[in-house]
Parts: C-alpha cells; structure tokens; sequence
C-alpha cells in the first residue's frame, strides 16, 4: 500500500509551481522476465532533496536510470512539466548523473575529466576554463586541476565525478549510491559537500541510498521502496530545526529521524530483520 505525504519545504526562493519530474506509473521488466518496478509513481518538485531508499535489489537503480534517459519503461510514462524537450523526450541538458563509481578517464587530468561534458557539447576548452576552475572550487579540488584519477584518493575521485556533473549547471541532479564504496569518515565528508552544494544552488537531488543514516541527514523528503517489484511504500517529508552538521548527527532530532525512518523500511520489507 502506498503511503504519501506532501513534501516538505525546499531551498529559499523555489516557487514550487509544477513539479521538474513525474514518474507515472513506471513498471520495468527485463528481457530475463525479472519484474523490476511495478506502477511506481513520484512525483518530485523543483529544489528537492530526494532520497530513494530501499534494500538492495528493489528497484532504485533502475528507476533513477529511467529518469535520466538510460533505460526505458515497459509501460508508464516519465514527465517533465517545468522544462523544454529534446527530440529524445528528455530535457536538454538539464539532467547530471553520478555513478556508483567515478569512472573517470585515466589518461585525461582532473581538468579534462570535467571538461568532458563540455567538449561533448561542442564546447571549446579555452572558452570554459573559467566555468570549469569554478566547478572544481566548490568541490575543493581546485588545486588538483593538473592531476591525473591515479594520484587521487577515493573520495577525490568521487568529487571529480560530482564536478563534472555540476559543471553544465543541470537542474536535476541524480546520483546513484556514490558514496557506498568509501569508508565512514570520506562519506560523512562527502554528504556535506552535497549537502553544501544542494543549499547554495538549489538545484535539485534524486539521491539512490540503502543507508537508513544518509538518508535522514541529507534528504528534506525520503521515498521508502518495497522490495522487487519495486514501488513506492512511504513518502514524507523529513523537516529538522537544527542545521545539518556534525551536532546535528549526534543530537536526539536526528535519532528519532533514524528511528522513524528505519520503522518504515522494516515495514516496507514486511518486518524482516535487515
């Protein structure tokens, strides 16, 4: 049974007049006959930070890569109310994705990494230097323009990934578990600095996690999936009066948030211990 709950406030200055995407009742399945997603319907507004949350194999994955044009629906439709539309049904270059990997090329610098997108678009390097410095600086790789993927450490890598998603300057933003792979103290780094990118732009997030934890510190709304066929289980808002910091994550607000959210996955699972 699905569960909604409106969403909560967004970054200042989002008029919230239709929502970017519209997922309607998106059902996948493989060529293998695997039921992957079954009538799964979201809806996300302009400026939100969205966790997809769920157990591995649920569906999260492929929905963010429907979303973003990598894979089709075998029936349902995917809408872009607020945007203008490619010939590919999509919105022209307002879409950034980071992979659970940072697959970098390692024969290009960091510099080149993040120019990729740009130079997929026709774009000459001597005329986005500046865009690209910029990028770098708010990922604080901007003394590591000259380094190559080798040199850098795993939570480097991942910054330069995110940097080369930021640096079209998308309105949506879809990341799937980018964080899983690095230890504890990289990620709780890493969550800030997408928490910090997610307040200053407004830019909007769909960010795919199994992480009770990063969900309630990063999202301001959290979608619980049910296990294959993924659906939506709940939805509500997760709103805190304290800023999202290193207190922040030791303070009872964000235990309760925990708590609240870990309730609702068991739920959706069927009560099963995870």
């Amino acid at each position: 049974m699905q569960t909604t709950v409106s969403p909560s406030t967004t970054p200042k200055g989002d008029t919230r007049l239709r929502p970017l995407v519209d997922m309607k009742s998106v059902s996948k399945i493989f060529s293998n006959g695997t039921l992957a997603l079954a009538d799964m319907s979201l809806k996300v507004e302009s400026g939100e930070f969205v966790s997809l949350l769920g157990p591995s194999g649920c569906g999260k994955s492929t929905a963010l890569r429907i979303i973003a044009g990598l894979g089709d629906a075998s029936t349902g439709t995917i809408d872009w109310p607020s945007s203008r539309i490619n010939s590919k049904g999509l919105p022209d270059g307002d879409i950034s994705f980071v992979f659970q990997e940072p697959t970098l090329m390692p024969w290009q610098t960091v510099f080149g990494n993040v120019y990729l997108p740009l130079k997929l678009r026709g774009v000459p390097k001597s005329g986005c230097r500046d865009a690209i410095m910029e990028t770098l600086a708010t990922v604080g790789l901007e003394d590591f323009a000259d380094a190559y993927p080798r040199e850098l450490s795993g939570g480097m890598k991942m910054r330069v990934s995110i940097a080369r998603a930021l640096v079209t300057k998308p309105k949506l933003l879809l990341m799937d578990e980018p964080f899983a792979a690095l230890d504890e103290i990289t990620r709780q780094k890493l969550n800030d600095d997408v928490l910090r990118l997610w307040q200053e732009t407004g830019i909007t997030v769909i960010f795919v996690t199994h992480s009770v934890f990063e969900s309630a510190y990063l999202s301001n709304r959290i979608v619980v999936m049910k296990a294959r066929p993924g659906r939506v289980h709940a939805d509500f808002p997760l709103v805190t009066s304290l800023s999202r910091d290193a207190y922040y994550r030791t303070s009872e607000e964000y235990r309760q948030a925990c708590e609240t959210v870990s309730k609702t996955l068991l739920d959706a699972m069927g009560g099963e211990e995870h």
